[in-house]
C-alpha cells in the first residue's frame, strides 16, 4: 500500500466522519423525479406508493415527474439477465409480503412483450395529469403483472382508437438505461422501495410535505427489535439457528454489519454465525457518506479507517485462518475493528505483527490462502446475489439467501414468520385433537343410548 494511502486515510476519514454528512437542504430546482420501467417489478411495487405520495407534496414538488424507459441496465455482479429476473421475482415477493403490496405470491411472471407495448400506448396517449395519471398508472401495472391482459387489450383498443399520443412535461418516455425503479431529488438517487423512507425524511425535514408520510409500516429500524416477548425470544433461541456471512474484507459494509449483527442480533436470539472471507473486489472504492450513514444509524463504530487493498486482504485472511476455529468470528471481528476504527494497514508489516500478537497468534497457517478464498467465491457465487454480503440463514429445517444492508431486517421477520408458521400449526393440531376427541364422545353417548 502507498505511504500517501496509509497516513491519509485515516486523517480523511476522520475529517469526514465529523463533518455534517446531511446536507440541510436540497435544491427543488428539478423536483421530485420517478423513474420507471414496465418490466421492472420494483417498478410495479413503487407504483402503488405513488398515489399517497402525490398527495402529501407541496406545491414545490408538484407534479412528480415520471420518467418511463424501455431499457435496462446491465444485471449487477455479473449475473444473467435470466438470474437477475429470477432474483427479483422472488425478492418483490419478500418486500411485499413485508410491506402489504398487491403481488402475484402463487406464480409471479413477467408481462409478455405485446401486453408491454399496449400498456406503453394507453399511459402515452391518455390524457389524465396528476394524481389521476399516477391511479391508471397503478392500474396498468397490475393489468401487466397480474396477467389481467383482458383488460389490458380493451384499455388499449379505446386509447389507440380514441386518444392520440399526449406531450407533458412530467411525463416522459425514453431509452434511459434503469436497472430498478429509483427515485431522483436534489441531484441524490434513491431505491424506489429501499430508500423510500430515508426520501420521505429527507423531504419533511425540509417541510415539503403537507402530513406525515405513512410507508412501509411494517420496516424494522436499526437497534429496534422486532421480537421482545420473552416466550417468543426463547423458542426462536432454541430452534438454533444458523447464520453464513460472505464478506468482501475492504468493503466497509462488510464491518458494519458483522459488527451490528454480532452485538445486536447474535447473542440475542442465540444465532450461530459463520463466517467466509471472499477474495478482493475492488470494494475499498465505495460510498463514504453511505458507509458514514449507516455507522450513525447502527451505533457501529466507523473511522479512522485505512482502506485495506489486495494484499491487505491476503493478511487479513491469514490471520483469520490461523486462529482456532471456535474463535474466529471474534477474531475477524477484531481484525475489521483495527482496519476501520483504528487505521491499521495490514499489508504493513509492523501492524500485521502486532495485531498478530493481540491475536495470540503463535503460528500463522501455511495453507494457499488465496485458494481458500477462491472457494468461499465460488460457494457465494452459488447463492446468485447481485450484492455483498451475502447472507444464508438456517432455520428449522429451511434456508433463505438474501444480501446486502437493505435486506438485514429479514433476519429478524424470518423468525416472526417462523413462530407464525409454528403456532399455526400447532393451533390446527389442537383443532384436529379436538375434533377427533368430540367425535369420540358422540360415539361413545351414542353406544350407551343404544344399550
Amino acid at each position: 500500500m502507498s505511504l500517501l494511502r496509509r497516513w491519509f486515510d485515516p486523517i480523511r476519514s476522520s475529517w469526514f466522519y465529523q463533518k455534517p454528512t446531511r446536507q440541510e437542504v436540497l435544491s427543488t430546482e428539478h423536483g421530485l423525479s420517478v423513474y420507471l420501467r414496465l418490466d421492472d417489478v420494483y417498478s410495479y411495487l413503487a407504483v402503488q406508493q405513488l398515489p399517497q405520495l402525490e398527495e402529501i407534496l407541496r406545491d414545490d414538488l408538484k407534479p412528480l415527474k415520471v420518467i418511463i424507459s424501455n431499457t435496462s441496465a446491465e444485471p449487477p455482479n455479473a449475473m444473467t439477465i435470466e438470474e437477475w429476473r429470477t432474483y427479483t421475482l422472488n425478492d418483490a415477493k419478500i418486500l411485499a409480503t413485508q410491506h402489504r403490496f398487491s403481488y402475484d405470491n402463487e406464480k409471479p411472471e413477467q408481462p409478455t412483450q405485446e401486453a408491454l407495448q399496449q400498456a406503453e400506448v394507453i399511459l402515452k396517449n391518455t390524457p389524465l395529469t396528476g394524481q389521476n395519471f399516477l391511479y391508471l398508472l397503478e392500474d396498468v401495472f397490475h393489468m401487466l403483472w397480474q396477467q389481467q391482459y383482458g383488460k389490458l387489450r380493451t384499455l388499449f383498443i379505446m386509447a389507440s382508437k380514441h386518444q392520440k399520443p399526449q406531450n407533458f412535461p412530467e411525463r416522459v418516455f425514453n431509452h434511459t438505461p434503469v436497472l430498478e425503479s429509483y427515485f431522483e431529488f436534489g441531484g441524490r438517487k434513491y431505491h424506489a422501495v429501499d430508500d423510500l423512507l430515508r426520501l420521505t425524511r429527507r423531504l419533511k425535514q425540509q417541510k415539503l410535505l403537507i402530513d406525515n408520510p405513512i410507508f412501509l409500516i411494517n420496516h424494522i429500524e436499526w437497534r429496534e427489535h422486532l421480537m421482545s416477548d420473552a416466550e417468543e425470544l426463547t423458542e426462536i433461541q432454541a430452534m438454533h439457528p444458523e447464520l453464513d456471512l460472505y464478506i468482501a474484507l475492504e468493503d466497509p459494509i462488510s464491518w458494519l454489519l458483522l459488527a451490528y449483527i454480532k452485538e445486536e442480533l447474535a447473542n440475542y436470539y442465540n444465532i450461530q454465525l459463520n463466517l467466509f472471507p471472499l477474495s478482493y473486489h475492488g470494494r475499498d472504492f465505495f460510498d463514504w457518506s453511505l458507509a458514514t450513514r449507516l455507522s450513525k444509524r447502527t451505533e457501529v463504530k466507523f473511522t479512522p479507517f485505512c482502506r485495506p487493498t489486495k494484499d491487505s486482504i491476503l493478511n487479513m485472511a491469514q490471520l483469520y485462518y490461523s486462529v482456532p476455529e471456535e474463535q474466529r468470528i471474534d477474531a475477524m471481528y477484531e481484525i475489521l475493528q483495527a482496519v476501520w476504527t483504528r487505521g491499521q494497514d495490514l499489508s504493513f508489516q509492523p501492524h500485521f505483527q502486532k495485531l498478530q500478537h493481540d491475536l495470540n497468534i503463535e503460528k500463522l497457517i501455511d495453507f494457499d490462502v488465496e485458494a481458500l478464498l477462491e472457494n468461499n467465491d465460488r460457494q457465494c457465487a452459488e447463492k446468485h446475489q447481485p450484492d455483498f454480503p451475502v447472507l444464508e440463514l438456517r432455520i428449522e429445517g429451511k434456508r433463505y439467501v438474501f444480501n446486502s444492508l437493505y435486506r438485514v431486517w429479514m433476519i429478524e421477520s424470518i423468525f416472526s414468520n417462523v413462530l407464525e408458521q409454528k403456532y399455526k400449526a400447532e393451533n390446527e393440531l389442537e383443532r384436529a385433537q379436538q375434533e377427533a376427541e368430540e367425535q369420540d364422545l358422540d360415539g361413545s353417548n351414542d353406544e350407551k343410548r343404544e344399550m
